[in-house]
């Protein structure tokens, strides 16, 4: 990276970056993709190897399904959970100890007399706490968000408004900034992107998409970018991504892509906004940040469809960007231009939901089956390692201070080295 990009990544990310050197001093990984969202490790080095009876420090059960990723935060571990009960469903938060693994508080959000259809690959608590302060804030989708104390989980405020009428269920997380939880609401009719009052629960403000796509439905994670001073919400949905004022939910600018069903959370770096905008025929575009209007002519950098992933998120290391298609293919591509360093396929037999993860100078790409590969960070393809554990392994992992979290569809490991 060379020094004007180095400086421009800064400005776009100060606010971010000085939460998230906290955050990492404090060894906290307290929302989706650690404490930036960039999905970087920067403390202490993790286990390299590891299985369901090597470098386990604990391993608990966790009552239901959910795929959400482990937050951290104070010396506990906070997920979300889905608990079926008698054809219906109790949606949970619950903390562990971090040192020991027990659970120490477990806590009903919200009782629904009727599980919802979903995805096969789908549940009903997919979306990663976020953590900030004393609180603890979960996001069940259309069925409604909360926030509890961390401390013992006591129920501060909870917010069912934001209902939309979902398809497959729901997955994007939600993204915390300046005071305001944003959160992406695709449903199958009037798509609109929200934010919530962090401290009250209240909505801030509800905007609709301006393009109506052929499909509606996404599950994007947002991103914020700092542009000229002033926070933008990023937010692939139906046919387009759009850039919104993130204090008045005002719709900034805009690039229209045909596309739905958007997963990936979208990538900053280099001046550009690099995101996903379509499932069954995913492809990365890289936009130049900024801008009024309709800048699908002007803006766009390159595009990339070969090996483009559908689910997990692209990962942005110095020039390079690393990502893996769902069905295994990895690559790493020149963030800049595009140009493709490598292609190549990880596994025969195995799908991918989570994103990958920069750590130990390696690049981690966990598969669906428990899968989990090192590849070497650079312009050249070489497998490092690779681990396994059983069950099934859609929620990407979490670190802090030296170890690992990661769960399965029925428990939560915690790795040491």
């Amino acid at each position: 990276m060379n020094h004007s990009s180095k400086l421009f990544t800064s400005m776009l990310l100060m606010p971010l970056a000085a939460f998230s050197a906290m955050a990492a001093e404090l060894g906290d990984w307290p929302q989706f993709r650690g404490p930036n969202s960039d999905g970087h490790v920067k403390n202490v080095a993790s286990p390299l190897e590891w299985s369901d009876s090597k470098s386990v420090a604990w391993k608990t059960a966790i009552p239901g399904l959910g795929w959400s990723s482990p937050a951290l935060a104070n010396g506990k571990v906070f997920l979300t959970t889905a608990v079926p009960n008698d054809g219906g469903l109790s949606l949970r938060a619950l903390a562990l100890d971090a040192k020991t693994g027990k659970i120490v508080w477990e806590r009903e959000v919200r009782a629904i007399a009727k599980a919802p259809k979903i995805h096969s690959k789908n549940s009903h608590a997919s979306p990663t706490p976020v953590v900030r302060d004393d609180s603890v804030f979960v996001h069940f989708g259309a069925l409604g968000m909360a926030s509890l104390a961390a401390a013992d989980g006591s129920i501060q405020w909870t917010n069912f408004e934001l209902d939309y009428p979902p398809v497959h269920g729901s997955g994007g997380s939600p993204v915390f900034h300046d005071g305001k939880l944003v959160i992406v609401c695709d449903g199958s009719t009037k798509p609109f992107v929200a934010a919530v009052d962090a401290k009250t629960g209240k909505v801030a403000w509800k905007q609709l998409r301006s393009v109506v796509g052929k499909i509606n439905h996404s599950f994007v994670t947002p991103t914020v970018a700092v542009i000229d001073g002033k926070a933008q919400v990023m937010a692939p949905g139906p046919d387009h991504f759009a850039a919104y004022d993130l204090e008045t939910g005002t719709e900034l600018w805009r690039v229209k892509a045909p596309g739905w069903s958007v997963v990936p959370q979208p990538t900053i770096g280099h001046g550009l906004v690099i995101y996903n905008h379509d499932y069954d025929s995913p492809e990365l575009l890289a936009v130049k940040l900024g801008g009024k209007g309709d800048v699908t002519e002007s803006n766009i950098v390159w595009r990339l469809k070969q090996g483009a992933p559908s689910s997990p998120s692209p990962l942005l290391i110095g020039d390079e960007l690393y990502f893996v298609s769902d069905k295994g293919i990895a690559s790493c591509v020149n963030a800049k231009t595009g140009e493709r360093y490598w292609m190549e396929r990880l596994s025969s037999d195995s799908n991918y939901s989570a994103s990958p993860i920069f750590v130990n100078g390696r690049v981690l790409f966990l598969a669906e089956n428990g899968l989990a590969t090192w590849v070497q960070v650079g312009q050249k393809f070489a497998v490092l390692g690779k681990n396994s554990v059983p069950g099934r392994t859609l929620a990407t992992p979490a670190f802090s201070e030296g170890a690992m979290y990661l769960r399965t569809d029925e428990h939560l490991y915690k790795f040491v080295k």
